[in-house]
């Protein structure tokens, strides 16, 4: 990269998992950054973190720098990108997300500004002024207050008449709040030609058509990644601010990396440790499957399963899935442990599966390996006419503020025809 070519992050970007606002993947996006210079990205969808997986490994593909971010939308305050410092403000970020997601249900989020700043601790937090009024200087102001050196205002070119005295006018004004200002492009896809298809999931999103979406669509065609010198160029009299981009990935220092398996406490008997309590359930369940005496191959594999389950901390996680399995039985719900956990022969004795290990010579290290270092993953179905009745117990068993249905992103592609 040329020397004299000045630094730029571009920190306001939204991937398709904005659903019907972004229009192209964290790879694309981090691609075309790569090749145009840009140092790092921020991720910052929707009241959502649902891309950072993608975004994470799309970073690490091309060898850029991921700022993990999110914008807010707040009931009561102008919308802000908040990008949490180290691992712990992240836990406050999700944290905040699901208080805001439960509140408001199914693809909605409710947060007000008091919310921000209950769990704000270690976020950075950029608020997106709209115009430079007294209701934007007061914004401005309590910002300040509550998030001191972590709160900035960005700068964004709306392509609307008075752009430049709008951008002369909110400097001005975080100027004499003391909140330093940071560019931003508001990218909403990575190349000019997705404009389109950007319109299009604008109209699917305001349920109108091409012809008759007006000014539903945006305004202007230019939400696309855009060079460091082009930036720069832009915002020629806010050099400061173009260069503030950098200082933001330097301060965010937190990756997914980070993040390890962190499995809550089982409830288990009081004074017993979860590998204790695994282990008293693990010899009585051997004792009953084996009346006329435990073989010594399985014991043998017994304490080989349970010494590595204990050097890796998974006890509490057999401890639950034993536990609905439990109460899945005593109700007569039919259900069936599979896949790799049929490796196990603590699952068998459980009764969480099935089939004996012993008697197939099947391979304990295919289930769980200190080499891989992954957590187990233990599958079991439930008949399909009583699952409720299972999700409904576990949610009453270990609360529901402790308790949730993972959802799963569909994404849709062409089929793969050719046309001749």
């Amino acid at each position: 990269m040329n020397s004299s070519a000045p630094r730029y992050a571009e920190l306001q970007v939204t991937t398709y998992f904005s659903f019907l606002r972004g229009a192209s993947s964290p790879i694309e996006l981090f691609t075309q950054a790569k090749a145009l210079g840009i140092e790092a990205l921020g991720i910052c969808d929707r009241n959502s973190l649902a891309g950072m997986v993608q975004a994470h490994v799309a970073a690490k593909e091309v060898g850029l720098r991921l700022v993990v971010g999110c914008r807010l939308d707040l009931a009561d305050f102008p919308p802000v990108l908040v990008y949490p410092m180290d691992r712990a403000a992240y836990g406050r970020l999700c944290r905040l997300l699901t208080l805001g997601k439960a509140r408001a249900g199914k693809g909605k989020c409710h947060l007000l500004r008091e919310d921000l700043v209950a769990w704000g601790e270690g976020l950075i937090v950029v608020m997106i002024p709209d115009t430079a009024d007294d209701a934007c200087a007061l914004h401005l102001r309590k910002l300040k207050d509550a998030f001191a050196d972590r709160a900035y205002m960005a700068l964004t070119l709306l392509r609307r008449p008075n752009d430049q005295m709008r951008l002369y006018e909110l400097a001005n004004l975080a100027h004499q709040a003391r909140v330093p200002t940071v560019v931003t492009n508001d990218v909403l896809f990575d190349t000019h030609d997705r404009r389109i298809l950007q319109d299009v999931v604008t109209c699917i999103r305001h349920n109108t058509t091409i012809d008759e979406a007006g000014f539903v669509r945006e305004r202007h065609a230019d939400r696309y990644l855009k060079p460091p010198q082009e930036m720069a160029r832009l915002f020629s009299r806010y050099p400061e601010a173009v260069a503030r981009t950098m200082d933001i990935v330097k301060r965010c220092r937190f990756s997914l990396d980070d993040l390890a398996y962190q499995y809550p406490d089982e409830v288990s008997v009081p004074g017993q440790t979860p590998q204790q309590a695994l282990e008293a359930l693990t010899w009585e369940g051997a004792t009953r499957t084996y009346p006329e005496g435990i073989p010594q191959e399985v014991r043998k594999s017994l304490n080989h399963e349970l010494g590595l389950i204990g050097r890796m901390n998974y006890a509490p996680y057999f401890l639950t899935v034993n536990s609905i399995v439990r109460y899945a039985r005593s109700q007569n719900i039919l259900c069936q442990g599979r896949g790799s956990a049929a490796n196990s022969a603590v699952c068998y004795v459980l009764g969480i599966t099935a089939i004996d290990p012993a008697r197939n010579s099947l391979l304990f290290e295919r289930f769980v390996s200190e080499e891989r270092g992954e957590p187990p993953d233990i599958d079991v179905d439930f008949e399909h006419a009583r699952r409720e009745q299972v999700i409904q117990w576990v949610y009453e068993h270990y609360r529901r503020d402790r308790a949730a249905l993972t959802a799963v992103v569909i994404r849709y592609r062409a089929k793969g025809v050719d046309f001749h």
